[in-house]
């Protein structure tokens, strides 16, 4: 949680992971990364993010944005863990169960959460989401972290484990890693132009002054940001590379924002999608939504 920025779904995802909703077993591996080529293009990468902030809105627009909401529904379940089971059984309890598909068990099946996600500047997060009558909460405050767990029998208060704290740190501001990109101090090369889903896209490698590495790919008709790399989660016992795929870029109060995004683990056959219903850019949020209760 996926984890949240132009690159909001990975804000989000890398949310719903720590929060133990989006949960994958299986012991299959279908997917394999693509083979990388050679740049094959007349833009520098540069000119590539150039016309990127373009498509997006505008360097000017994102900069205006100071807080940014975001409402919808993200699957959860599929698999045969704990969690999907879980899941299963309180739909079940709460009378909101679909029918079971033909071979499909009812721990198998994907469902919908309603969860709303706050941001605000400087590197703020409010995520909510409703499982069961519950909500779940995770927060940042720009330099420490909580989360309430109630679908989990947890209903106290809980820090940030260690791994959740490094990854609210390093994530960028809202309106993503590629503004200001080289006052931020992280450097950006052209690394191959590569097929996302049936169109050529240029794979932009964005190295930051701190040494971490992380990948976006830019659709070379649009110039969207139709491919993100997302924080790699350990399975199985290994790390799996994470992709998040965006889709139905809309334009709200000036700024591009993606309503469909799809989460794929490397080496796994299931995906899981967040639907975005409602996005509100600069809507009024209390600092208060951000502190850490007493």
């Amino acid at each position: 949680m996926l984890g949240k920025k132009f690159l909001i779904p990975g804000v989000v995802l890398g949310l719903c992971f720590s929060l133990g909703v989006l949960a994958v077993e299986s012991t299959s591996s279908t997917a394999t990364a693509p083979a990388t080529k050679a740049p094959r293009s007349s833009l520098t990468a540069a000119q590539i993010v150039e016309k990127h902030l373009a498509a997006r809105g505008g360097l000017a627009a994102w900069r205006a944005v100071q807080t940014l909401s975001l409402a919808g529904k993200m699957e959860a379940g599929s698999g045969s863990t704990d969690v999907s089971r879980r899941l299963a059984v309180e739909r079940r309890r709460a009378g909101r169960a679909p029918a079971v598909k033909p071979g499909e068990s009812a721990a198998e099946q994907q469902v919908l959460l309603p969860f709303v996600l706050e941001m605000k500047r400087p590197g703020k997060s409010r995520v909510e989401i409703e499982f069961a009558g519950k909500t779940a909460v995770q927060v940042y405050d720009g330099t420490q972290g909580w989360k309430k767990r109630p679908f989990l029998n947890r209903d106290d208060v809980e820090p940030f484990t260690e791994a959740e704290a490094k990854s609210e740190q390093g994530k960028a501001e809202l309106d993503g890693p590629l503004v200001d990109y080289a006052a931020k101090g992280t450097k950006v090369e052209l690394a191959a132009v590569e097929p996302v889903e049936g169109h050529d896209a240029y794979k932009l490698k964005l190295t930051t002054k701190s040494g971490t590495v992380q990948h976006v790919w830019i659709d070379a008709a649009s110039f969207l940001d139709v491919k993100v790399e997302g924080i790699p989660r350990r399975m199985d016992g290994k790390m799996h590379n994470v992709y998040v795929y965006q889709r139905d870029f809309r334009s709200v109060q000036g700024v591009m924002i993606p309503f469909v995004l799809e989460t794929a683990v490397e080496g796994y056959p299931g995906t899981h999608k967040m639907l975005i219903e409602k996005a509100l850019v600069n809507p009024k949020l209390d600092d208060s939504r951000f502190v850490k209760p007493t």
